[in-house]
């Protein structure tokens, strides 16, 4: 990939994943803005040289033409609510007349496949989202590959799985005290890495393919206690007991207890197959044993 040569990315949601990706393209003369409805972050964001924009349903962009100018490379992070997909609701005509547009990509998530009971889902797999939640996502997947097809936006969706990188892993869960084991027979969930989302990105990037959907997690999944009790051995805690999935249920909010009644396998071969992809965090194991030793310098 080429550094310094104009190129511009534009974040709508200047969230964690897209942070991780704008940091490391900065890192090699690319420009970079975002846009954030928190006035804390979006001066934390000007404070640390991104350009940074207010932007949400209720306050588009004030200037959608000034703020995209110059754009090759747009992500876009912001989920989609009730009444659809905020980004394309106030800033589709805008998207869609960038001519200097390159590549847009969407992070979706892999619960647009609903609960397969363990099975393997991969990108030709229908989408068979369960809970209100992945369904709004599925729907705005849709709306963005409609923009492709009718529009030519060179769009590309980022199926995640369940995110995890520094200050927001297992670790953190066991030291706050919140770990729990909870056990659930057959129980899977796939995770990735947040580096690694910044490099399936990069790497589509580098390969770009309008129209492509991809899954982004990483080579195991795993049930969510054998990761809690690996992260307590690397601390060198006592691991918590494990509780039955019942007993957990019933102290659940519902947006748990959705996510606990999905179980399936994720497959990741197109991000290798097609964009040459290694993971730098192939299972939690090394993503969680990463995490520490940078931690302790």
């Amino acid at each position: 990939m080429r550094a310094g040569a104009g190129e511009r990315l534009f974040c709508f949601g200047f969230g964690y994943s897209a942070e991780a990706l704008a940091r490391g393209l900065r890192a090699r003369g690319w420009r970079v803005a975002g846009t954030s409805r928190s006035e804390e972050k979006l001066a934390r964001m000007s404070a640390a040289g991104f350009e940074s924009f207010v932007f949400d349903r209720a306050r588009p962009l004030a200037d959608p033409e000034g703020a995209l100018a110059g754009t090759t490379h747009l992500l876009v992070s912001v989920p989609p609510d009730e009444a659809g997909d905020p980004v394309l609701a106030r800033h589709a005509a805008e998207i869609a007349g960038l001519r200097s547009l390159a590549w847009a990509g969407h992070l979706s998530t892999t619960g647009v496949y609903g609960d397969t009971g363990g099975a393997v889902v991969d990108e030709t797999s229908a989408p068979a989202p369960a809970s209100a939640r992945s369904r709004r996502r599925a729907e705005a997947e849709e709306a963005w590959l409609h923009l492709w097809r009718k529009r030519g936006v060179p769009v590309h969706v980022f199926r995640l799985a369940g995110i995890y990188g520094p200050g927001r892993s297992a670790l953190d869960q066991v030291r706050a005290g919140r770990a729990r084991r909870i056990d659930k027979p057959g129980q899977l969930f796939s995770r990735v890495h947040v580096d690694d989302i910044a490099g399936v990105l990069t790497a589509s990037i580098t390969r770009p393919r309008p129209g492509a959907i991809y899954n982004v997690c990483d080579d195991e999944p795993a049930p969510q206690a054998e990761v809690v009790a690996f992260a307590c051995r690397l601390l060198g805690i006592e691991p918590p007991p494990v509780v039955p999935f019942d007993e957990a249920a019933a102290e659940m909010g519902p947006m748990a207890r959705s996510f606990w009644a999905e179980s399936r396998r994720v497959s990741n071969a197109r991000i290798k197959r097609e964009l040459g992809v290694t993971l730098l965090y192939p299972t939690y194991r090394e993503g969680l044993a990463a995490i520490l030793k940078a931690e302790r310098g």
